[in-house]
């Protein structure tokens, strides 16, 4: 596990692209947090809403990303609850309060509806506020997420209770934290709250409730991702997957599974994923 854990912090740190100009930056009021913010960008397309995954911050999992997106839209990079320069609150740890936390930075921003790009517990976090704030939310971008506990593979939920602070040291991601962190000291508190709150944490999203979202989804996984495979087919299929495309109309949905690719090396394959993720977000609906 210790190993695991360094490879995961590593290989998400060296992805890195060229510098990008200086973002406008903030903090929002929400729901008892001072939630950080940075703003990117300022093109014509939708505002882009990027939700990174448990113990990690903008800078290890968003900085080889965010400038090829801020190309042609706005895009909001946010550090959720505890995590990076967001200092954390006597509150659970939870995908429908993170989910909350996103809709009230829209209305602080004054952003009336967003796209939503979610890696893992923020894939969790763009479900949810999907299904909890649905007028907020044009269009969701998933990346290696599940909707139910028991979507990931057995050996990944048995990992899970082994992890502690201890298996991030020396790691970017304990050295991330302890830069920007307002409570640098508390890192091994703040590994066991996420782990026990979303990591451990048995949950249900609701197969009817994800089916009923209005937005449309791009499902994005590795095929060693973690995440089971007929779960996959399962989330693709709520939002309409699975028919034949040349008989008759199809979902406005989509599904990616890239060959080779695990839970961690998802993020090393931003020359793939970003130009799937643009073309989806750029789509006109069908709908008339």
């Amino acid at each position: 596990m210790k190993i695991a854990a360094l490879i995961f912090t590593v290989l998400l740190s060296t992805a890195v692209s060229a510098q990008t100009p200086k973002p406008t930056t903030g903090y929002a009021p929400v729901n008892g947090l001072k939630m950080y913010y940075e703003i990117h960008g300022s093109g014509s397309g939708e505002p882009l809403v990027l939700l990174h995954g448990s113990f990690m911050a903008i800078p290890n999992n968003w900085t080889a990303w965010i400038g090829e997106f801020s190309t042609t839209r706005k895009v909001i990079a946010v550090e959720m609850q505890g995590h990076g320069r967001t200092a954390d609150i006597n509150r659970d740890f939870s995908y429908e309060n993170l989910a909350d936390d996103i809709a009230a930075m829209l209305d602080y921003l004054k952003i009336k509806q967003a796209d939503l790009l979610g890696y893992s517990m923020g894939g969790g976090v763009a479900m949810q506020v999907a299904i909890r704030h649905p007028e907020k939310v044009r269009k969701v971008v998933s990346i290696s997420a599940f909707f139910r506990h028991d979507g990931l593979v057995k050996e990944a939920l048995d990992a899970f209770p082994q992890l502690t602070a201890d298996n991030f040291k020396g790691s970017p991601i304990e050295t991330e934290y302890k830069k920007l962190s307002p409570t640098p000291n508390e890192f091994s508190t703040f590994v066991k709250r996420v782990r026990d709150g979303i990591m451990m944490k048995p949950y249900d999203f609701g197969a009817d409730k994800l089916k009923a979202t209005k937005a449309p989804f791009l499902f994005i996984h590795g095929d060693a991702d973690g995440v089971r495979l007929d779960h996959i087919a399962e989330m693709f299929r709520l939002k309409g997957g699975e028919i034949h495309g040349d008989l008759r109309p199809r979902s406005e949905s989509r599904l990616a599974v890239l060959p080779n690719t695990t839970h961690i090396t998802l993020m090393e394959k931003g020359n793939v994923i970003i130009p799937m993720v643009n073309d989806f977000l750029d789509a006109k609906s069908q709908k008339k």
